[in-house]
């Protein structure tokens, strides 16, 4: 059966990547992937952690607090689902969860 793996955490994609002599991409070779195939029916975990990108500054006040807590243990997941709201489907959105969240 050719399905795709769905519905599983970062750890589990990642040794499923593993079993099939794969890996997961980072979220910039996804980037650059996704031009080349079908995305948007489900979130894809990638091989990167949620960090700022180069010369990311947090605000001050409240609106840097509530950015920087995500920053901090999560991996970038690339794409969309059909539960995504239409101004978020895009190539270069940066979704991020807790990597033992199955999603």
């Amino acid at each position: 059966m050719k399905a795709p793996v769905t519905h599983v955490n970062f750890y589990e994609a990642s040794a499923y990547a593993e079993f099939r002599k794969m890996r997961l991409a980072t979220e910039f070779e996804w980037e650059i992937g996704a031009t080349m195939f079908k995305w948007g029916d489900r979130w894809e975990w990638t091989n990167s952690a949620y960090l700022p990108y180069p010369g990311f500054t947090k605000a001050d006040g409240a609106i840097g607090e509530y950015n920087g807590k995500f920053m901090v243990n999560q991996m970038v997941l690339r794409g969309s689902s059909i539960a995504t709201s239409k101004d978020h489907e895009r190539i270069t959105y940066r979704n991020f969860f807790h990597p033992h969240l199955t999603w």
